[in-house]
């Protein structure tokens, strides 16, 4: 995904990071767990991965109390991170309630463009765009989520935006709605949509077939859009009505990406998701 191990580093460690903030957890102390090819890439590209998620962790507060590596075809990077929250302040995918307002606090469409940069679809000036995306914390919104208390909460990575919410819905036995105009989308992911199509991607489009309801005249483009596989992705979040508001002034104030109204979950046929257009 990342040339830079450096930043390669970095955006694994945000990535493992926001399983915690998903929660409403603060992070604590994390263990490196690292493939890396030795006999064919040279060891100071480890060295460069291990400083990016150190610096990572050191924004996010957390140490690193040691880890595991072994030899690996390809180079891999990740995080076990431990966090602490009080119970009765742990926030789950399965809270929602019905009329929940959902939030997502940051655009789609890293998936799409990383894709296009490693299949050499697109110039290197595109890892400007997608890089602050991968890079932020979600500790913003997570201190937001806390401040103002909401329902429930995922973290948007692997699964896409419309399969993580179809996961929230299917926990809280509720049905959900998008409205594709309010989905914040990174510019120029479009233009790249209906040819960088990852693997990730892919899967996630066969497995929402049939939970999801397409307008018939909705582009392949916004299929894959909502569909597509997210790397350090933002929250999702859902707020009952009266705390929208305050929400989305909770994480303009945090710094957050984005701070978008984007659906509704609703009474219904479990786990099923509608696509409003205008």
């Amino acid at each position: 995904m990342l040339n830079d191990p450096y930043l390669f580093g970095q955006v694994a460690a945000a990535n493992a990071l926001s399983d915690i903030y998903a929660v409403g957890a603060k992070p604590s102390f994390a263990l490196n767990l690292v493939g890396f090819p030795v006999r064919s890439l040279p060891l100071g590209y480890l060295s460069e991965i291990l400083r990016g998620g150190a610096d990572k962790a050191r924004e996010a507060g957390v140490e690193i109390a040691g880890g595991h590596t072994i030899d690996d075809p390809g180079p891999k990077y990740g995080m076990v991170v431990t966090g602490f929250v009080h119970p009765d302040r742990l926030v789950r995918k399965s809270g929602g309630k019905p009329g929940d307002v959902l939030f997502l606090t940051k655009p789609l469409g890293v998936g799409v463009l990383t894709t296009a940069l490693d299949q050499h679809l697109a110039s290197a000036d595109l890892e400007a765009l997608v890089l602050p995306v991968m890079l932020q914390l979600n500790r913003g919104a997570a201190r937001a989520m806390e401040r103002v208390g909401v329902h429930a909460c995922t973290d948007v990575t692997g699964f896409g935006l419309l399969g993580h919410l179809h996961e929230m819905a299917t926990k809280s036995g509720l049905s959900a709605s998008v409205r594709l105009p309010a989905v914040p989308i990174l510019s120029a992911a479009r233009h790249f949509a209906a040819r960088a199509i990852s693997t990730g991607t892919q899967n996630n489009l066969r497995h929402l077939q049939r939970r999801v309801d397409w307008p018939d005249e909705l582009a392949l483009e916004d299929r894959v859009l909502l569909s597509d596989a997210q790397t350090s992705g933002g929250l999702l979040i859902a707020v009952a009505e009266e705390r929208r508001e305050a929400l989305a002034v909770a994480l303009q104030e945090e710094g957050c990406l984005a701070w978008a109204e984007i659906g509704r979950l609703e009474p219904g046929d479990v786990g099923r998701i509608q696509i409003r257009t205008p």
